[in-house]
């Protein structure tokens, strides 16, 4: 039989040991940061039925989406980690205490053109919270405190939370009498870093949307505000008074501000931007989008916001809420090329390789049993192989050292533990070989995924 050329499909990340290992870092570094904010985990099936997933769903999502049959069973992958939040908060709204604060970390699919940057399989890491008729504002301030957290704890450095207030839009378009083609102005406004203020003014004015060149003047000079978090404030105060949404969110979006220092988010961290809007309609209040400010080409690395109503489609109740969602798997792509992964972590699976070098084995299953309790990580390693072979196979790995267990050291009731790394060899009492290792690598085990210089 022929044998089948093994290959991965196109827009399906895999990556090797070493790589892995550091995209497990930054997985583990996202639950701990969640979890200090007092988010708990939750896990949703990754197939649902199809008519509870797209529930909601409908034109391009519906074409993207991989649905399948099973039997009689029509069902899909899910394409995103909030629809399934959807469900489960309707589901087990009677056993869930509100407001309800949960992380997830999960595969999602998307059935779209693979290409540089984007996949078809993908890890999203989303938080959220949900009230139970109400939610109040101060959720929406803690948001940049979390993003500014997590990202800090993953290494990086040079990053900025831009925040606007849909609020603030839907009560300026109001002003000018754009209600309804609200949602068409924000969504190409949401272009301008990409293809500029021609033409979004192009745009704007085009029979698709039909505005007027003044209407599209005064836009553009509204989301052109820029300044320091007080100056954009003060710039929207003049607008004051024209509209009670406007007001509204204009208030919200000073709350935000005003909290900031309080929740530990540097100003130069956080950014008033009246150019985002978010592309989804359903975000009612506070948006967020967060850029590498070095990489401004690679787009938003978190974003979300403020909406109020999760579970319109499975429930009656009032379920608002506001959360963010990181595309990793994107994420961690632009990294590597952008080369900001630490390779100075230790992605080893071990951190020491113990080399038996008697017939009898149970010294060093003790040994290797002894460093485990320790919280060491300890491979033994018996293949019948050369000593240069087996010392090839820890340079491969990478795993940080070695120990040799001979009859002098057995004898001795020692352990020779060699760092691989600088050559140094010493004959050490087991327990001290134990103590050794845990304090060489006690920093390295708190080193950040990512390593990138401040600018």
């Amino acid at each position: 039989m022929a044998k089948q050329k093994p290959r991965t499909l196109s827009g399906f990340m895999e990556l090797l040991p070493a790589r892995q290992a550091q995209f497990e870092r930054m997985t583990e570094l996202l639950r701990r940061s969640y979890s200090l904010y007092g988010f708990t985990p939750l896990d949703t099936p990754i197939i649902e039925a199809s008519e509870v997933l797209l529930a909601k769903a409908g034109g391009e999502t519906e074409k993207q989406i991989y649905r399948f049959t099973k039997g009689d069973s029509d069902l899909s992958l899910r394409f995103d980690l909030t629809v399934p939040l959807a469900k489960y908060v309707a589901l087990h709204y009677a056993d869930l205490s509100f407001p309800f604060r949960r992380f997830q970390i999960g595969k999602v699919y998307r059935g779209e053109r693979a290409q540089r940057g984007r996949f078809r399989e993908f890890y999203q890491a989303d938080i959220d919270v949900i009230g139970d008729g109400k939610l109040d504002i101060i959720n929406e301030a803690e948001i940049p405190a979390i993003i500014c957290q997590t990202f800090t704890a993953l290494g990086l450095k040079n990053f900025q939370i831009r925040v606007n207030n849909r609020k603030v839009l839907n009560g300026f378009y109001a002003m000018l009498g754009l209600t309804d083609k609200a949602g068409d102005v924000m969504r190409t406004v949401d272009k301008l870093p990409k293809i500029g203020a021609d033409k979004v003014r192009e745009m704007l004015t085009g029979e698709e949307i039909a505005l007027t060149q003044e209407q599209a003047e005064e836009i553009l000079q509204f989301i052109s505000i820029t300044g320091s978090n007080k100056c954009v404030l003060d710039s929207l105060e003049k607008y004051r008074g024209r509209h009670e949404l406007f007001d509204q969110g204009l208030d919200e979006l000073s709350t935000v501000v005003k909290y900031l220092g309080d929740f530990g988010v540097p100003e130069e961290k956080f950014n008033l931007d009246l150019t985002i809007a978010r592309g989804l309609d359903y975000y009612t209040g506070t948006v967020y989008e967060t850029f590498m400010t070095g990489h401004p080409e690679i787009g938003s690395i978190c974003s979300g916001g403020r909406y109020d109503n999760l579970a319109e489609y499975y429930t009656d109740k009032q379920l608002p809420g506001v959360g963010i969602s990181i595309g990793l798997t994107r994420l961690f792509y632009v990294l590597e090329e952008q080369n900001y992964l630490n390779d100075d972590l230790n992605t080893a699976p071990a951190d020491v390789l113990i080399l038996p070098m008697t017939e009898d084995l149970s010294p060093a299953i003790a040994f290797a049993t002894k460093l485990r309790a320790a919280g060491v990580r300890a491979q033994l390693y018996t293949e019948p192989k050369k000593f240069k072979q087996k010392m090839s196979y820890a340079d491969k790995l990478g795993v940080p050292f070695a120990a040799f267990l001979g009859e002098d050291e057995i004898s001795q009731g020692k352990v020779s533990l060699k760092d691989m790394r600088t050559g140094e060899q010493k004959l050490l009492d087991m327990d001290q070989a134990a103590q050794a290792v845990l304090e060489a690598l006690e920093a390295e085990r708190n080193a950040a995924p990512i390593r990138e210089t401040e600018k």
